[in-house]
């Protein structure tokens, strides 16, 4: 990946961000989310000695056996508040523990994603634009309204009614909705805000309308 000249530090929260060259869609169906999806929880981990292809090629029984020598007891490198997937682009919600743990988290997923889809379609060539985009979380506020800004884009794109947000797959927002234990998302960290899932819920839908004007995270939306 090119230099970035603002450095990313460990034990800040960063919203980050990025698209597919063209704009193309690059994530087609149901399985492309789920690899991408099985490729973020496996890269969420440093140094691990095989690379997500070729554990996923192991048997059954070869895989739990990878994870409980190397995964099942190690801390992740960073610390995962909010996803969304999108046809087109990705956002996270991220807070690094070990230094340049996002960049590498970023650069192995985005390395591993494209080797998958180049090699069902065919296809040769960068997938992703070459430099994502990290944003720093300066406040508790802003914490909030990007978590929000992020569990909205399916809507605010017109994918899905608000209604159906809380059973779109590949967004973390049903992870704060739906009480069961998901290691892959932290959602303590936004909830300790909020009373309830239905009070974090109604502050989610309450600016469904208002979404792409945020005055508070103007300067945040990636778009």
């Amino acid at each position: 990946m090119p230099y970035r000249k603002t450095p990313i530090v460990s034990g800040e929260i960063y919203h980050v961000f990025n698209r597919s060259i063209a704009r193309q869609h690059i994530f087609l169906n149901q399985r492309d989310y789920q690899r991408a999806i099985e490729t973020i929880d496996f890269y969420r981990y440093r140094k691990l000695p095989l690379r997500f292809s070729h554990f996923n090629r192991l048997a059954l029984e070869q895989k739990q056996e990878f994870i409980n020598n190397h995964m099942r007891d190690s801390k992740p490198m960073l610390e995962i508040f909010a996803y969304c997937i999108m046809p087109n682009h990705i956002h996270f919600l991220l807070r690094q523990i070990l230094d340049h743990s996002i960049s590498d988290f970023m650069r192995n997923f985005q390395h591993s994603y494209s080797k998958y889809f180049n090699t069902k379609r065919e296809r040769t060539g960068s997938l992703f634009q070459s430099m994502f985009k990290a944003v720093r979380v300066e406040s508790d506020e802003q914490l909030l309204h990007v978590s929000r800004y992020i569990h909205l884009n399916p809507v605010t794109a017109y994918i899905i009614k608000i209604d159906d947000l809380i059973h779109y797959p590949w967004c973390s927002f049903k992870d704060y909705i739906e009480s069961f234990d998901n290691s892959l998302v932290n959602t303590k960290v936004i909830m300790e805000y909020f009373k309830s899932q239905e009070e974090y819920k109604k502050f989610v839908f309450d600016q469904v309308k208002y979404q792409k004007s945020l005055v508070k995270i103007e300067h945040l939306l990636l778009e």
